[in-house]
């Protein structure tokens, strides 16, 4: 990573200003994060951060075929997910990188996994700022690749999210959202947009209209929903009791539609090649099974947040999956511990957060998320072996 700024942060670095950081996040909303928060961010060298550009424009050249959809149809295990009013585009999209080496030694991401879906815009925001003020890291380096400001990314947010709509009449969806890993990031989106923070149990439905009681029992209607529910959860929480099903016709609009969480996921993986993206396949379609099963991860197609995901795969488990066509065999990503800290050096993995610009009608890069790991995986709530995962920001020189 950029060495100034590595070597000048190891240096200086205090428990008290990490401390400071930590109790400004909780105090911001009364509320600990369910997460580690990384005690330091990542400074992304210009070589690195040019390839992470090229990689989300390679991959954004498949998404934006026109073809797309039907590509994509199978994505679809089960046809009750699919939801009505699908529109032509992914509001949100996230690319997540491993960082490796490449064969000169040289820092190069490698994609790993893809979603449709937002991610933690706000909180990236507010923690990239927190890092700046307690760490006196300087005013140049930025979270947004492309050199935007923290205002214009708020902004870009606000017109998509929220856009002419009373913020009223926004709610940001999802299942128990005190309850949720996400919740920093929701209590900053509340106090960003105004928008009313709202668990699925809470929407009322008369014909096609939705509603929510307001804090004075005064009934409001719902005309956007910004969706955070995952639909593997919601699939799982039959004890739930709720009058609005994904499945029904309501006259509201979707940010982002729900239908991309499947169009642009694992089961994009395969229709992706190029330097930047590890080899896919999809498991029903594999012709043989490769010998060199050590380099290969076993990942169900449909899952979320890591879950069901075997690092160490073996013959018999494979020849002993029945649904084969809800899995994928994938190249394993060599992640490489780059990121040097006061012991042991950390691996790190990056999220490039995109953003539909409905106004120029494109797709632009806008922030990122960095996770930190001294273990064997990235990217899971909590590694197999209890080892250290923190949350992090990628900082760029702009």
């Amino acid at each position: 990573m950029i060495s100034k700024y590595r070597k000048g942060f190891n240096e200086n670095f205090t428990q008290e200003a990490y401390e400071a950081l930590l109790k400004e996040t909780i105090d911001k909303f009364n509320y600990a994060p369910k997460f580690k928060i990384a005690e330091t961010p990542v400074f992304i060298p210009n070589q690195l951060k040019e390839r992470l550009i090229e990689a989300c424009n390679d991959i954004m050249k498949v998404i934006n075929q026109p073809n797309f959809k039907a590509l994509t149809e199978g994505a679809f295990f089960d046809e009750s997910m699919r939801v009505p009013n699908e529109d032509e585009h992914s509001k949100f999209i996230q690319f997540d990188f491993g960082i490796c080496l490449d064969e000169n030694g040289v820092p190069t991401p490698k994609l790993i996994e893809l979603q449709g879906f937002p991610s933690l815009y706000f909180y990236q925001d507010l923690l990239g700022k927190l890092y700046k003020k307690h760490y006196h890291l300087p005013e140049h380096l930025s979270i947004h690749p492309l050199g935007i400001t923290s205002e214009e990314f708020i902004d870009k947010l606000r017109a998509e999210i929220v856009g002419q709509t009373d913020p009223k009449q926004v709610v940001l969806l999802e299942i128990e959202p005190e309850n949720q890993a996400t919740a920093i990031d929701f209590f900053c989106t509340e106090a960003t947009l105004g928008i009313k923070i709202l668990c699925i149990t809470k929407l009322i439905k008369k014909g096609k209209q939705l509603f929510y009681l307001d804090d004075n029992g005064k009934e409001i209607r719902v005309l956007k929903i910004y969706n955070r529910i995952i639909f593997d959860e919601l699939d799982q929480r039959s004890d739930l009791k709720r009058e609005f099903y994904f499945q029904d016709e309501v006259d509201v609009e979707w940010i982002g539609h729900p239908n991309w969480f499947f169009r642009i996921s694992k089961y994009t993986m395969p229709l992706l090649k190029g330097d930047y993206v590890s080899k896919s396949y999809y498991l029903d379609k594999l012709e043989n099974i490769p010998n060199d099963l050590e380099n290969y991860v076993l990942k169900p197609l449909f899952s979320f947040a890591g879950a069901g995901v075997e690092i160490h795969v073996t013959r018999e488990m494979i020849e002993g999956i029945t649904k084969k066509s809800h899995y994928l065999l994938q190249e394993k990503v060599a992640y490489h511990s780059i990121v040097e800290t006061l012991d042991v050096p950390a691996k790190c993995e990056i999220r490039m957060m995109l953003l539909y610009n409905k106004k120029e009608n494109t797709t632009e890069i806008v922030s990122n998320l960095m996770r930190l790991s001294k273990g064997e995986m990235i990217g899971v709530k909590y590694n197999k072996d209890k080892t250290w995962v923190g949350g992090s920001v990628g900082l760029f020189e702009t």
